[in-house]
């Protein structure tokens, strides 16, 4: 297949699985899932977690995508309507059908509806909120900085006086805290979040793709956080779904190992979306998308 452009190349993947996930999405796209991470996929990692923001070239890129395929999901520990406004995709044009699973699924944010879908917040959480601050304390963290997530409690160190050290120093602590209230501690990048059981990016993917019945499926993510959404892809394409797993950064080498595509960071993760969106568009012209709906492709379903 002729690359028509060659201003907007598409990124090959390392793996056969991978390059057999990017043919099944640009032979059919409106059977296909996109989804993605936001913090350090979507968004740079910043210091400050209030202060991240998805790339400038994130929504253009997703309104570019998102009215070709069935479904653009952004799967997030963020609370569902904190990823919305950080990320700018309320009301964006082409993002009509746009969907956020927040905290790792038990939230639901959905564009048609403009409204978000969520449980009661866990007793163990509310008991992890109170007793954090002395834990903190004790540690002699200085400079880490709590995040309340309401379904979740995150403790950022990226803000420390010793960043990997005040990390370390927590781990055994915010282990022990969470125990005590049946949670479980899930690590990342300078964060430790201690949240309810059962909740992970792999259980809101798989279910999602299944809800969907999407026939391939993309998963970008850069965190320790995405390898049960990579999990979940190579569960798929053991039964016959292609997938393609694309890691932004190199920071976690767990999950660039795993990676059928490596790309720098959000910058080039908009590119990617990009590129797959004119691939598409170049390849089928006779049923060029006119607005976010799916349902007047018919050719394509």
């Amino acid at each position: 297949m002729a690359i028509p452009d060659p201003l907007r190349p598409l990124p090959t993947p390392s793996t056969q699985a991978g390059r057999d996930g990017v043919a099944a999405l640009l032979a059919r796209p409106a059977r296909a899932v996109v989804a993605l991470d936001f913090d350090g996929t979507l968004a740079d990692i910043v210091a400050d977690p209030e202060q991240s923001r998805a790339h400038p070239a994130t929504v253009p890129a997703l309104s570019a995508l998102a009215p070709w395929v069935a479904s653009v999901a952004v799967i997030t520990g963020r609370p569902a309507e904190v990823a919305v406004r950080f990320g700018g995709f309320s009301g964006a044009p082409g993002l009509d059908h746009l969907v956020v699973l927040g905290h790792y699924g038990a939230e639901r944010w959905e564009a048609a509806t403009n409204t978000v879908h969520a449980p009661d917040p866990s007793p163990g959480v509310e008991g992890v909120r109170a007793e954090l601050p002395a834990v903190l304390e004790q540690t002699g963290a200085e400079g880490a900085r709590i995040e309340d997530k309401g379904h979740a409690v995150a403790v950022h160190t990226r803000r420390a006086t010793d960043p990997r050290g005040a990390f370390e120093s927590l781990r055994g602590p915010l282990a022990e805290l969470a125990e005590r209230h049946g949670l479980i501690v899930e690590p990342g990048r300078l964060v430790l979040e201690l949240r309810p059981p059962g909740m992970d990016k792999g259980v809101a993917l798989a279910e999602y793709v299944r809800e969907t019945g999407a026939e391939a499926v993309l998963y970008a993510g850069d965190d320790l956080g995405d390898l049960a959404a990579y999990a979940a892809v190579d569960a798929l394409r053991a039964q016959g779904v292609p997938g393609l797993l694309v890691c932004s950064g190199t920071e976690v080498p767990e999950l660039a190992q795993q990676a059928d595509l490596l790309v720098s960071g959000p910058a080039e993760v908009a590119g990617l979306l990009e590129a797959l969106a004119h691939h598409i568009d170049a390849h089928h012209t006779e049923a060029r998308p006119r607005g976010p709906a799916r349902e007047d492709r018919p050719d394509l379903a």
